[in-house]
């Protein structure tokens, strides 16, 4: 339910205002001077304030930039009576959301707040949206048909039904975490609320504190202004702790008190603060193993290990490789302005048989460089970088990496062409020995079709 505020010294207005919008259904408070708003915005989450400008001997411009001070997000509204019109300009331009004259009608009332508060809430999920995409660049869906990740997208469904539960989702990294996780809240009733991610590995403790439960005006140096944290802002939501495991034993015990409570409290704050949020958790550690070493909680890890997701690393669902790779082709290649519209069966296979130490993100790193450097129609295997071949290029002949002219010695008795066909035998045979006698990666390192070389196999009895 939104908080309103009204600051007049005026009781009939206050009142009046108060029966207006609560019975619109909103939390409706009020103060007569400065200095009461104050004491009910710091211990109170207001959304919105009615102002007047006129508060007996003090100035309600003066009041406007001390509640900006304690909260920059809050939305004010300014009431003024006609002489005061130029003081309600400048008070738009200190971040005064509108202003009304006196007096008022019930229902210009209900439409400015009403108003107000769409604008508060959209302000909220443009400042999540541009956590997320900082988060994580390029959000892409959860591809894949295999028989391994039909299962995590079967445990996605079923999980998504239950609203509350939380879920620790393990895998390499690479291999789409928290695209699982957004799929969870996407398919969950929380689908309407936010989505807030954060890398748990990538602040300091002091900071990730603040940044997951936010903090108080003078809570510490710098901190200049209350600030909401991350739990707050997923309220109604969810939250995804990334990294789980590179969290702190402080922090963890903090941590595990907001999933037993199901309440936050602000640095510096004094009052707990009841959230209603979805906690999916992710790592590409052992957690069992950091508990055997002392440096995980056990009963935390119990605490987010209510739903296990494992999701298998790229080299356990090699079926799903291609249709990722034609997903990214396709969808690089309008970024780019190219004319890929294909992988070829070649390229697909020889990216079947690689490993991806690096999984999805590898991949997806690799198709967007080819896209940089190439063009289609077709993504070729000799498009594919040397490790994708199979192959260290350091390892194979100058004429074989370069293509310069090698220097070659020969016996002159032997004539010219047996020469030639004794140097091609030998590049043959150690690119073949390379790639461990894989025809297709021979034949995408030596950039011949594989009929070609089939038949100079043949030829020299390799």
């Amino acid at each position: 339910m939104e908080k309103i505020l009204i600051i007049d010294d005026e009781s009939f207005i206050c009142e009046n205002v108060e029966r207006i919008l609560g019975d619109e259904g909103y939390s409706v408070c009020s103060a007569a001077s400065g200095s009461e708003a104050h004491e009910v915005v710091l211990a109170n989450d207001v959304d919105l304030a009615l102002l007047d400008l006129n508060l007996g001997t003090e100035n309600g411009i003066d009041v406007l930039k001390s509640l900006k001070e304690i909260d920059p997000d809050l939305l004010v509204i300014i009431i003024t009576g006609y002489g005061s019109v130029e003081s309600a300009v400048d008070a738009l331009k200190l971040g005064a959301f509108h202003y009304m004259k006196k007096p008022f009608k019930a229902d210009a009332l209900r439409v400015i707040v009403k108003l107000a508060l769409q604008t508060q809430t959209l302000r909220r999920e443009v400042r999540n949206l541009k956590r997320a995409d900082g988060f994580l660049p390029g959000r892409f869906p959860m591809i894949g048909t295999s028989s391994a990740f039909e299962e995590v997208i079967s445990q996605v469904r079923e999980i998504a039904r239950i609203p509350s539960s939380t879920v620790l989702i393990t895998g390499e990294s690479g291999t789409g975490k928290e695209l699982v996780a957004r799929g969870i809240h996407e398919l969950s009733d929380r689908k309407e609320s936010a989505f807030v991610g954060i890398n748990c590995a990538s602040l300091p403790t002091n900071l990730l504190e603040s940044e997951l439960f936010g903090h108080e005006k003078g809570a510490f140096t710098n901190a200049t202004s209350r600030k909401p944290g991350l739990f707050e802002e997923a309220h109604l939501g969810t939250i995804f702790l990334d990294e789980i495991g590179e969290m702190d034993m402080a922090m963890q015990a903090k941590l595990l008190r907001v999933l037993q409570e199901r309440t936050i409290r602000r640095v510096g704050g004094l009052k707990d603060i009841a959230i209603d949020v979805r906690v999916i958790a992710a790592t590409n550690r052992n957690l069992q193993d950091k508990i055997s070493t002392g440096s995980f909680r056990e009963d935390l890890f119990y605490r987010l290990n209510v739903f296990p997701i494992h999701i298998p690393p790229l080299r356990e669902r090699t079926d799903d490789i291609p249709a990722l790779a034609a997903y990214f082709l396709d969808y690089f290649s309008r970024a780019f302005g190219r004319t890929f519209s294909e992988v070829s069966i070649e390229a697909a296979e020889l990216m079947k048989q690689y490993a991806w130490p690096g999984n999805i993100r590898e991949l997806r790193n690799v198709i967007e460089r080819i896209c940089i450097m190439k063009n289609g129609p077709a993504l070729l295997s000799e498009h594919l970088p040397p490790e994708i071949l199979g192959i260290s290029t350091t390892s194979l002949p100058a004429i074989a990496r370069t293509g310069t002219k090698p220097m070659v010695t020969f016996q002159f008795d032997t004539g010219l062409e047996e020469a030639v066909a004794d140097f091609e035998k030998g590049i043959i045979s150690q690119a073949l020995r390379q790639t461990k006698g894989n025809v297709l990666q021979t034949a995408s390192i030596l950039k011949i079709p594989r009929g070609t070389l089939r038949y100079k196999m043949d030829k020299y009895d390799l």
